[in-house]
């Protein structure tokens, strides 16, 4: 069977790279429901800390995702809001979500097949890497 899209992968994986990160699906999840300050998002996120967060936001805006604006205040108010591509994002991102959370069970029964079938594997950086790759580091 042939590929949907015949192409140079690289810039895909590069765009993948930026919104499949998992900050960046929850930042986008919880905008979807509107403009929110940045203390706002770090709370309902949660396990997030604020350098990524802030790392994370910016990289949003950057690639047109995110607007932020500042109102002069004291504290500043900041604001982050979703785009019109940013909500665009949400589809495929919701679509995602829900594929990942019908199919986690049988992930999850895989993965444990996987380790009983190969008791030398071993997970790092969340990767499985067997005995014998990490004896050759």
């Amino acid at each position: 069977m042939k590929p949907a899209i015949e192409h140079d992968c690289r810039p895909v994986g590069e765009i993948l790279g930026q919104i499949g990160g998992k900050w960046t699906v929850l930042i986008i999840n919880k905008l979807g429901g509107g403009p929110m300050r940045f203390s706002e998002i770090k709370r309902q996120i949660g396990g997030i800390s604020q350098k990524v967060l802030t790392e994370t936001l910016r990289e949003l805006e950057m690639d047109g995702f995110v607007t932020r604006t500042v109102t002069p205040s004291i504290p500043p108010r900041v604001d982050y809001e979703l785009t019109a591509l940013g909500q665009d994002l949400r589809g495929p991102l919701d679509v995602l979500g829900k594929w990942a959370v019908d199919n986690r069970p049988k992930v999850l029964e895989a993965r444990s097949r996987y380790f009983s079938e190969h008791p030398d594997a071993t997970r790092r950086k969340g990767r499985l890497v067997t005995q014998f790759l990490i004896a050759a580091e």
